[in-house]
């Protein structure tokens, strides 16, 4: 797989794990060859699976949101996802499904050699940092392996708990200002590898860290979309990004 475009076909192919069979579009990953800045997603849900493209839902617009809050849009960055076809009814993927779509997910870092990668969620969070919390690791640059790593939550978390828009708003800027930087600042060192999260999951806290009741826990949450996003727009209906509220 010598170009993007290679790995893009592989993914289209492929039939390494059981979630082939059940996609309407494997979804690769787009963005610029070039992109200075990757995201890393979950998997695709009910809108990506529809249009074999990432971040296209609702979670989707508050990502071009958030992009274009800091003066860039997703033609200039990279968007891929850990795993490339939505698993059934947006339930977690499996480590056997992670695993399967590593070889694609590693390639794609190797051909774009992004300046930052930034995780979106837990699962992109546990590819480089295994057992660590969002909640805590959120926000705080890293290195791993030589690449720099910057967790942030999943913008399908701020779709079902707005107070947590405030704390992606500053996530963003912060990383507006490690690409603006001439010298990376100074990464802190992970937690160490396993060691379980001290405190209440990541789940039960808000922004501010203090406990909260767990919301009801919709269907398929680890994923782009709900289980219960709703259907598809008409085609030509483009809603803007840089209309929806981030706070």
């Amino acid at each position: 797989m010598d170009s993007l475009e290679e790995v893009a076909q592989a993914v289209r192919d492929c039939a390494d794990c059981p979630l082939h069979r059940g996609r309407t579009n494997a979804v690769p990953g787009e963005g610029s060859p070039w992109a200075e800045l990757m995201f890393i997603g979950e998997g695709p849900g009910f809108h990506e699976d529809r249009q074999g493209r990432p971040f296209v839902g609702p979670a989707g617009q508050l990502l071009e949101g958030l992009l274009a809050s800091i003066g860039t849009n997703r033609n200039d960055v990279f968007i891929a996802n850990m795993v490339k076809c939505r698993p059934p009814d947006n339930r977690d993927p499996e480590p056997s499904e992670i695993a399967a779509c590593k070889k694609y997910l590693d390639r794609q870092i190797e051909l774009i050699d992004p300046k930052l990668i930034v995780t979106l969620g837990r699962f992109s969070l546990g590819r480089f940092f295994p057992g660590e919390s969002i909640t805590r690791a959120r926000g705080k640059l890293r290195e791993k392996d030589g690449r720099h790593i910057f967790p942030v939550l999943h913008p399908a978390a701020a779709l079902r708990r707005p107070e947590l828009r405030k704390t992606l708003v500053e996530d963003f800027r912060a990383i507006a200002d490690i690409l603006e930087a001439d010298t990376l600042p100074e990464t802190i060192a992970p937690e160490p590898e396993g060691e379980a999260p001290k405190g209440p999951p990541a789940e039960q806290l808000n922004i501010f860290g203090a406990p909260a009741a767990p919301p009801p826990k919709p269907p398929g949450n680890a994923t782009e979309e709900p289980a219960d996003a709703p259907a598809p727009e008409p085609p030509g209906r483009n809603d803007d990004p840089q209309q929806l509220s981030l706070l």
